[in-house]
């Protein structure tokens, strides 16, 4: 059997990422392909008072890519997103196509910011700690927040029922 290298494991891990955000894979929707051809009005209905609607969904997983790339570099989980709160951030007032293409712009943004993060991450120090978790398992944890939340959007997409 042939040895991994420390490359193979960051190509891994970017390959984990890229199937859970943007690229095929055998699971199904990956988040940006759950999200894709959405209008503004489907990302901003709610399923029922207090549930989360699409859009703050993808904003929430903007949030955590940022935070997530913020860890890996060492400046650690706060920072200046620029959505107010951060984790969930606040829906436009006027949520229209604008807004939510401007969203998705930002959703984009921050993966690719991540996915440069993880591209430029030692592997050796794959193992260290940042906050509560190992700099690997916020890696592969990231690209399976972004899978659950696709199954949940697409979950919410059928709530609506919207035609897809």
């Amino acid at each position: 059997m042939a040895r991994t290298t420390e490359p193979d494991v960051i190509r891994l891990l970017l390959a984990l990422l890229d199937e859970g955000f943007d690229r095929p894979g055998w699971h199904g929707p990956n988040l940006r392909g759950a999200l894709r051809g959405l209008t503004a009005a489907q990302a901003a209905w709610q399923p029922a008072p207090g549930r989360n609607r699409i859009w703050e969904i993808a904003l929430h997983c903007a949030y955590w890519k940022y935070a997530v790339c913020r860890r890996l570099s060492g400046e650690g989980a706060r920072g200046s997103f620029p959505r107010r709160p951060s984790n969930w951030p606040q829906l436009p007032v006027s949520p229209d196509a604008a807004a939510w293409k401007a969203d998705l712009a930002l959703l984009d943004e921050t993966h690719l910011k991540l996915r440069a993060a993880v591209a430029a991450f030692p592997a050796r120090r794959l193992g260290e700690h940042r906050g509560k978790s190992t700099a690997g398992r916020l890696i592969y944890g990231i690209a399976a927040h972004d899978l659950y939340h696709a199954g949940q959007v697409r979950l919410v997409i059928k709530l609506a029922g919207a035609k897809r």
